[in-house]
């Protein structure tokens, strides 16, 4: 969607904000023993408190309130009875309707980072890291005037200048309405991303990258895509709007 008002900007800084919510809900709570269900209990405990419902559940049928991927699972893992590991690779992604409209974030976190845990894994925490500089790198092409391809190019880029690699059949995609709306948003300079950034444009920018070759496949759960080669992936992800000078971010803290 495109922010025309500013009663739609109101509304989606208020989704973004249910978001942030419940990503640090469920960070906090992020520990070795803990079941990925309880966490998404967390999460869903926040969402309802705050009156919005979760969009994977309301657009897909998904079977939780957030996807929770560890370790080689990339994106769209299913809350269960699985207990985290102190050096675990998690990634929480949260995507939530308030009131008709929808905002989407992802964090990798290390569980039991921490003086007093054990030390977290080298390569998860530099892929970790190096998802997030990605990202920071790709809001200097976010802008007006430029093409979506630009936000790709910078975020492969970056990657690539670390040793890793981009997982190029996940992307960021256009959000407001609906989860998933046009433009997608390729983590690599696509040329079919041809389109113009416009004042208002409200997208998703998602570095989702791989430790190894960045081939992935779908779990036997139908939902789960995971790296092909059990290589680490790291996931980092906000809301924005796009303006004439830096984007301004829904779902940040």
């Amino acid at each position: 969607m495109s922010i025309s008002t500013p009663e739609e900007l109101a509304a989606m800084r208020a989704a973004g904000r249910v978001v942030r919510l419940m990503l640090e809900a469920m960070k906090s709570a992020a520990r070795s023993g803990i079941t990925t269900s309880e966490l998404d209990r967390i999460g869903s405990n926040v969402m309802v408190r705050n009156g919005a419902v979760s969009g994977p559940t309301v657009v897909y049928n998904f079977p939780g309130v957030s996807c929770i991927s560890v370790n080689d699972e990339v994106v769209h893992g299913v809350p269960s009875a699985r207990k985290l590991r102190n050096g675990d690779l998690l990634k929480l992604d949260v995507t939530i309707q308030k009131d008709g409209f929808m905002a989407d974030a992802a964090e990798t976190v290390i569980v039991g980072a921490g003086p007093e845990s054990a030390a977290p894994s080298a390569l998860g925490n530099r892929l970790a890291a190096c998802a997030q500089r990605a990202f920071h790198e790709a809001m200097r092409a976010a802008r007006a005037g430029n093409r979506v391809l630009d936000i790709g190019r910078a975020v492969e880029h970056q990657v690539a200048a670390e040793g890793f690699h981009v997982i190029r059949d996940l992307c960021g995609h256009g959000i407001g309405r609906t989860i998933h709306e046009k433009p997608s948003v390729p983590n690599w300079p696509d040329p079919s991303a041809s389109t113009l950034l416009t004042e208002g444009l409200v997208i998703t920018v998602e570095p989702i990258i791989a430790s190894r070759s960045g081939r992935t496949v779908l779990a036997k759960d139908g939902w789960t895509v995971r790296t092909a080669d059990r290589g680490l992936a790291a996931h980092y992800e906000h809301t924005l709007v796009i303006t004439k000078d830096e984007p301004m971010i829904l779902t940040a803290a």
